[in-house]
């Protein structure tokens, strides 16, 4: 549930935020665009256009403030069962996405990555991967993940597999397989795993989002429908953070 204080407004959270103790993974599950068209009579694809503005605006902000890794749930494994014309709402919106933010993430001195199982995209989405993937590999000040074509069971059943592969060929023995070496077989091992994870629309779940690295993650929910999800909802989230004790299962 949401643990913040109501009655203060949001903007009051942006001189309580400790500078100091940001999470330095947020992963956001950009949840309720349908819902959020819907309440206004609207094309689902509308509210997923009006949700691709809000992570903008989000990812903008969270650079900003000095957020060194973002994660965001753009297209899960099980996506692919809504109607037709909704998925191609969604994949046309990320390729405009993947062109606009050539150069616009490689300004900001963001690095793009996606994680997923890229191959049965189609070649414009692939292509549009490889050419932002290339153009912001240099960036410094913040990684954003996009989660494409992913499923948090997925990637763990890949690093299972990279495991028994090694395992038969005798690189390893079966033995050696414990989470640290799953751990680094994960989609990019690279970055730390979330502190954050945010699921606003009124849902309780992590919907197969970041399973393996959300162990001792932070979880806050809000009714807030993704495309109405500002900035000081984001310091809302980082506050109550901060107001946790994280002690990864010791005392």
């Amino acid at each position: 549930m949401i643990r913040f204080n109501k009655k203060k407004k949001a903007a009051d959270y942006s001189g309580l935020i400790d500078r100091n103790n940001l999470p330095k993974h947020i992963g956001i599950i950009m949840d309720g665009n349908g819902r959020w068209a819907k309440k206004r009579g609207l094309p689902r694809s509308i509210g997923h256009a009006e949700g691709a503005k809000a992570f903008d605006k989000i990812i903008d902000f969270a650079g900003k403030l000095g957020i060194k890794v973002v994660t965001c749930y753009a297209f899960s494994t099980e996506n692919w069962s809504r109607p037709d014309d909704e998925v191609a709402a969604l994949m046309s919106l990320l390729l405009q996405y993947l062109k606009d933010g050539l150069t616009k993430m490689a300004d900001k001195d963001t690095k793009v990555i996606i994680i997923g199982d890229t191959k049965g995209l189609n070649e414009d989405i692939k292509e549009g991967i490889r050419k932002i993937e290339d153009s912001t590999k240099d960036g410094k000040s913040m990684v954003l993940q996009i989660a494409l074509n992913y499923g948090g069971r997925q990637e763990i059943i890949s690093a299972a597999q990279k495991a028994a592969k090694m395992a038969v060929s005798g690189e390893i023995k079966p033995e050696d397989i414990d989470d640290k070496l799953l751990s680094s077989l994960m989609y990019n091992p690279d970055v730390p795993e979330p502190d954050l994870i945010i699921r606003p629309s009124g849902e309780f779940r992590l919907s197969n989002f970041l399973l393996w690295g959300s162990a001792y993650s932070e979880l806050w929910f809000s009714d807030i429908l993704w495309p109405d999800f500002t900035a000081d909802d984001l310091l809302k989230s980082i506050y109550d953070y901060q107001q946790r004790s994280r002690r990864f299962g010791g005392i």
